[in-house]
């Protein structure tokens, strides 16, 4: 089974100040494993990565509120994210689950009351609800309000732009829309597609999370920058940020990325502080709920 490397020991803190009430959208929790078990059928397992130690990056970045997705090593046992989410209050923390069609009414609105805004479908680290679940969980969700969040290769979006811009649900695409700067950035098929997607015309509004590290050339990740400004100038009041912490999709532990660097690109991506505020408060409150 496939391993990764754990968070780093040591982050950096941004060159800036990021407005109060900014929010991290996509992280995760692992463990403690002797309370919170892997699920057998994973594709990875990860070394623990706690919620004390994110704490302390939210400190070292300045932000003070988060979205905890569940991590596909989980399955649909949404435990270790709604404790967490518990466990930092409800004022600064909410959660996107990862459900199947065997979810029942009550669950989904117990899950609600404890935080939970969103379905996950993960159709790239494996361990996740299949995709043909998709139509039949959204008619689920939706009187709860909730969104879809898509994790899918640029291929899968692609084929699924259709079927997104039908659904009656609001959709948020994580990573980029899976797309690399080698794989074509801004000019390839899919990342075309998210384009499309973000500037609406959609039964639902689209949304889409940027990423930092979608680069191909590595450390300082300045090929992920016309990306990253093209989906602000498509959908400038439906993006939202993320680190990924604690980065479990990276080769090696000299591949994690330094989350201080990473606040710092989305500064460079949005030099203007009403669009950082935008990108890290006033779209993840309506988003969220916060």
């Amino acid at each position: 089974m496939q391993s990764c490397p754990g968070p780093r020991a040591v982050t950096s803190r941004p060159n800036w100040q990021p407005p109060a009430d900014g929010t991290d959208c996509h992280m995760h929790i692992f463990g403690p494993y002797t309370r919170y078990p892997l699920s057998p059928g994973r594709g990875y397992t990860p070394p623990e990565a706690s919620l004390a130690q994110y704490r302390a990056l939210l400190g070292t970045l300045g932000l003070d509120r988060t979205v905890i997705v569940q991590p596909s090593v989980y399955g649909t046992d949404n435990a270790v994210t709604l404790d967490a989410v518990a466990a930092l209050g409800h004022d600064r923390a909410r959660a996107v689950v990862v459900v199947d069609e065997r979810v029942t009414e009550a669950e989904l609105r117990a899950m609600h009351e404890a935080g939970a805004r969103g379905v996950r479908f993960n159709a790239v680290s494996g361990n996740g609800t299949p995709l043909d679940q998709l139509q039949a969980l959204v008619a689920r969700i939706a009187p709860l309000g909730w969104h879809l969040q898509l994790y899918s290769h640029a291929a899968e979006l692609l084929a699924l732009e259709p079927v997104l811009a039908r659904l009656p649900v609001p959709v948020v695409i994580d990573h980029m829309g899976g797309v690399k700067a080698a794989e074509g950035g801004v000019e390839s098929p899919a990342f075309q597609a998210l384009l499309r997607l973000l500037r609406g015309g959609t039964a639902a509004p689209v949304w889409a999370k940027l990423c930092g590290y979608r680069s191909s050339a590595g450390h300082p990740y300045t090929d992920v920058a016309p990306m990253a400004r093209a989906m602000l100038a498509a959908g400038p009041d439906r993006c939202v940020w993320g680190t990924d912490w604690p980065h479990p999709s990276m080769p090696s532990e000299d591949a994690v990325p330094d989350d201080g660097h990473l606040l710092d690109l989305l500064a460079e991506w949005a030099p203007d502080a009403a669009q950082r505020r935008a990108i890290l408060v006033d779209n993840p409150a309506r988003l969220y709920g916060f």
